[in-house]
């Protein structure tokens, strides 16, 4: 393997809770009386990061309703219905794979670091990595002090980024890491293909795990 650390993105990535996430968010926009997103077509079209963009974009009007009340409850809403969420499942092969080759490994998110770290441990696999890095909001706006950080401790090691979103596109280009997203996630192919010159995008883990080992 040509990295010593692998740092990987959380929901999306190593969780599907792509459904969970649209169930939050049609329950809220429905109590409101606007339109719901009827396919993960639709919300594909439509999610992005700052997330308090993306709700402004599917119909919420914050001039009547802060963004700072609507977030807790898509939280609540949220964390119910990702109780039938799972890791993707392929998970677990590609952290055996790391594992196996020596290559560090730990998760940073958008996720509020409470909710993240309870979510990890339900899943069985908070003990897979080194660090467990979250906001310290439940407002998901950016990771991107988060990698600064996490960049100025870990200064030389070689490392890549395994996403699904734009966003963490732009978190790798900050770390220096080689950028790998994934297009089962929360945005779909085009999108990621867009983000920039240097990203590569897999349609699931295995394919990514054949690619490093073919490479």
């Amino acid at each position: 393997m040509n990295y010593t650390y692998c740092i990987w993105d959380f929901n999306g990535t190593l969780f599907d809770d792509i459904d969970a996430g649209i169930k939050a968010v049609n329950t809220l926009l429905a109590e409101r009386g606007l339109p719901t997103l009827d396919s993960k077509e639709r919300y594909h079209q439509v999610f992005d990061f700052p997330i308090i963009d993306y709700y402004k974009r599917i119909g919420f009007d914050f001039d009547k309703e802060p963004y700072e009340v609507i977030a807790p409850l898509w939280v609540e809403l949220y964390l119910e219905h990702s109780k039938n969420s799972g890791l993707f499942e392929d998970v677990i092969p590609a952290l055996d794979f790391f594992e196996a080759h020596g290559v560090k490994q730990s998760v940073l998110s958008a996720s509020e670091l409470k909710m993240l770290t309870g979510q990890l441990k339900e899943l069985g696999i908070y003990d897979r990595f080194e660090e467990i890095m979250g906001i310290d909001n439940i407002y998901a706006e950016s990771k991107l002090a988060l990698a600064s950080a996490w960049k100025e401790r870990h200064a030389r090691e070689r490392v890549m980024f395994i996403g699904d979103t734009t966003h963490d596109y732009e978190t790798a280009e900050l770390l220096g890491a080689d950028c790998y997203l994934i297009s089962a996630g929360h945005q779909p192919e085009h999108k990621l293909l867009a983000a920039g010159d240097n990203v590569k995008v897999f349609q699931s883990l295995s394919a990514l795990i054949e690619y490093l080992k073919n490479g």
